[in-house]
């Protein structure tokens, strides 16, 4: 693995948490993650890394990670929680059910629409969620976020 510290690294380094070498390997594995993977994936990647590191060890590291607010936790009607560094510039998550895919985008259009309706009910939207639940149009082909128009991904 290399030297350079990952986002995650460094916020623990920062919030002064002991970062043991298999919290390290965790740390990376999540960084490194292009999927949201639950804790059963995480240890199977950490093991192929150092076979010490146990699942508890993992629950625990995810745990910690996620109270420091460095992390997030998911859930996205699978049964399993999955996780996903705290990311720089919002996004919001469209779950294929057939595959359990999970896209990330970002839609400008929604966005001023929540604001418009946290106002309009008389409020100042601070933080929000979406998750949207799919099925591809095409059953032969899976969901393709290189496919959605440019516009629709600001």
């Amino acid at each position: 693995m290399s030297e350079k510290l990952t986002a995650i690294e460094e916020a623990c380094v920062t919030l002064g948490l002991r970062m043991t070498d298999q919290r390290r390997v965790i740390a990376r594995i999540i960084a490194d993650a292009q999927d949201h993977p639950d804790v059963e994936e995480l240890h199977r990647r950490a093991v192929t890394v150092d076979d010490r590191i146990s699942i508890s060890t993992v629950y625990r590291t995810v745990k910690l990670f996620e109270d420091a607010g460095i992390i997030e936790r998911h859930d996205f009607r699978d049964g399993r929680s999955r996780y996903e560094p705290v990311p720089d510039e919002h996004h919001d998550h469209l779950i294929d059910l057939r595959n359990g895919t999970v896209v990330e985008f970002r839609s400008e259009e929604i966005e001023h629409l929540q604001e418009e309706i946290a106002r309009k009910l008389g409020y100042r939207l601070v933080g929000h969620r979406l998750e949207l639940y799919g099925v591809p149009l095409d059953k032969a082909k899976p969901a393709d976020p290189a496919a959605v128009p440019a516009s629709e991904k600001d």
